[in-house]
């Protein structure tokens, strides 16, 4: 195999893993550690456990292209993924290396943490792979609300690594990160409204139309952005408040934007505002815990 062809499998191989879904989905575990009080744990440790919620996600993700490769080729966004063009085939070997990656992060949790931790970061790869992707995603528009719960087993995999028993801080924040996939995700229907429907996805703009979606996209934005708040009221501080409240009002700009006039340019905007947002919150979980005030 020569550097040339090598680049393209690598690229391949590593687009299968949907790792901007697996980083965004560590952040919310590493917000997890840092919104939980309670003795924060080695840094090693902490490691090891975000590493570990990465590879669950990876392993979900490739699962899903892999479950997925008729669905994708029928849709301009998925049709030149690997198993969508044919690249690589959706055979057996390939679904023994994803299993094998998801015990492999099981275990890593476990041993990092415990096994609160473990299952929080198996039930978030549970939920994606087979509650979302295999159950619900080509049956009922509910399909991206119920996945939505990925990012919450994540937050509450990292808080269990600080303090396994409940605290309502990662609570609420498991429940932002609930709130937060649907409209980050419909925003992205709205854009591709076309495919989805010449697919037959029920996403939500395809069942119930792009203008009743951006309302709903802004209610679900308005609730997030004040459960977001919440936790000031507990143990975070100013420097959390100041990245929770800039990134709602982004959001809730965007929204307020998209619901007066939906269309796929303001879609992408909001997508990429709720992104903005997820950012900013995360951030500022863990630049409160390390410079705040507690």
């Amino acid at each position: 195999m020569t550097t040339a062809t090598a680049g393209p499998l690598i690229k391949d191989v590593l687009s299968i893993f949907k790792l901007r879904i697996g980083i965004a989905i560590m952040l919310s575990a590493i917000g997890g550690m840092a919104i939980t009080p309670g003795e924060l744990p080695g840094f090693a440790r902490a490691s090891i456990l975000a590493l570990a919620v990465l590879l669950a996600s990876a392993s979900a993700g490739a699962f899903n292209q892999w479950a997925e490769a008729d669905l994708d080729v029928q849709m301009k966004r998925t049709a030149s993924r690997p198993f969508a063009s044919g690249r690589f085939r959706a055979d057996l070997p390939w679904l023994g290396a994803i299993l094998g990656l998801l015990a492999i992060a099981v275990m890593m949790a476990a041993w990092s943490a415990n096994w609160w931790a473990a299952f929080h970061t198996f039930m978030g790869a549970f939920v994606y792979g087979i509650i979302y992707t295999v159950w619900l995603k080509r049956r009922s528009w509910v399909n991206i609300v119920v996945g939505g719960l990925a990012g919450s087993f994540a937050v509450l995999a990292g808080a269990a690594l600080v303090h396994p028993g409940w605290h309502p801080e990662p609570v609420i924040l498991s429940l932002v990160l609930f709130l937060w996939t649907p409209p980050h995700f419909w925003s992205l229907a709205i854009a591709s409204h076309e495919d989805y429907a010449a697919a037959g996805v029920p996403m939500l703009p395809v069942v119930a139309g792009d203008a009743l979606t951006s309302r709903v996209i802004l209610a679900h934005t308005i609730l997030l952005v004040g459960l977001s708040l919440l936790p000031v009221f507990w143990s975070m501080g100013l420097i959390y408040f100041i990245c929770a409240a800039t990134g709602g009002a982004l959001f809730i700009g965007t929204s307020i934007r998209l619901a007066q006039a939906p269309c796929p340019k303001r879609a992408i905007q909001n997508f990429l505002a709720s992104l903005v947002q997820l950012v900013l919150l995360l951030s500022g979980t863990v630049l409160d815990r390390a410079f705040g005030i507690l």
